[in-house]
């Protein structure tokens, strides 16, 4: 275990870093994250790249990060699971492109989409998809998109469906009966973001689109889907900061996508104990922003299947 990243720092070159739990929690920055950014980018020149599991594409991902106290110039650029869902999407679905307006609505295939109430954010998305159109009928539907957590999103606003409380409490009353209708025509699911839990502001707990697709699975449905902890997801990043894996580590909270990728990627990982498990280490004794005993950690890391190279309570220098 580690106090702060001031211990481990000079071991690398390159930070591959999530974003909730670890930088900010959706509204504001963490505490000592915005520090510890400066301290590993600006004075002792390390590469840091963002690793996402957003729905949103790499330059729209950056784009926030002001609002929260971030200096997007630190990172050299962000891989995110939108960004890699989006290019899939318009290679596989999104051709057939006409100048002629009525041939391209005649060939372009047709989507059911999750997606979030903020239609901007799937406008977005969709633009990175190509020659793809949305329904929320699932027999008029091409391929089913797992993006967000709020809304099947028709073909204009006003013929949306809500899925009801999903994001709150994951239940699939309101979304079963689609997936239901989708697996029996056989429809392909994409994943744009395969999170299953994220922690908001004010402790609150939302649930994400990897639910839905893991739940398509369960019925038998196909899902192609990007992100951590596809091992492929942490090569682009070394890509992008042009290292080795052995010159690079992984920060994270989520030892299921964060450490899990990192381990299967051949990367190093510092797994934040503040972050989305922070309830397994409810009955620990500490107080807040500390480690919970080596004990604890251990306990979980074994019960979890998923062992990171290091623990630290925040991302703090």
């Amino acid at each position: 275990t580690i106090k702060s990243f001031a211990e481990i720092a000079h071991r690398y070159d390159g930070f591959i870093l999530d974003q909730f739990g670890v930088m900010h929690n959706g509204a504001h920055n963490l505490p000592g994250s915005i520090q510890c950014i400066h301290e590993l980018a600006k004075n002792m020149n390390k590469k840091l790249i963002i690793l996402s599991n957003t729905s949103s594409p790499s330059k729209n991902a950056l784009s926030k990060l002001p609002r929260m106290g971030f200096d997007p110039s630190l990172f050299i650029g962000a891989v995110t699971s939108g960004e890699e869902a989006g290019r899939f999407i318009k290679e596989t679905y999104g051709g057939g492109d006409s100048e002629n307006g009525n041939e391209t609505a005649v060939n372009s295939k047709k989507a059911l989409m999750f997606t979030w109430n903020n239609l901007e954010n799937s406008d977005i998305f969709l633009e990175k998809c190509g020659n793809v159109r949305t329904t929320s009928k699932v027999d008029e539907a091409d391929f089913v998109i797992s993006h967000g957590s709020n809304i099947i999103r028709g073909s204009s606003s006003s013929d949306s469906l809500s899925l009801g409380s999903f994001m709150d409490d994951c239940d699939f009353t309101a979304i079963d009966p689609i997936l239901n209708k989708c697996r029996e025509q056989n429809l392909p699911m994409v994943c744009a973001n395969p999170d299953l839990i994220v922690k908001l502001a004010g402790d609150k707990t939302a649930y994400m689109p990897g639910n839905i697709a893991q739940r398509y699975e369960s019925l038998g449905g196909k899902c192609t889907s990007f992100g951590k902890p596809h091992a492929a997801h942490f090569q682009a990043c070394l890509r992008e900061l042009n290292l080795s894996a052995d010159r690079v580590v992984h920060v994270g909270d989520s030892l299921h996508h964060d450490i899990a990728g990192a381990n299967a990627a051949g990367i190093d990982s510092v797994f934040i104990s503040e972050g989305i498990h922070c309830d397994d280490f409810a009955n620990d004794d500490k107080a807040e922003g500390e480690l919970p005993s080596v004990d604890m950690l251990e306990d979980l890391f074994q019960k979890e299947g998923h062992v990171p190279t290091y623990a630290c309570a925040l991302f703090r220098f």
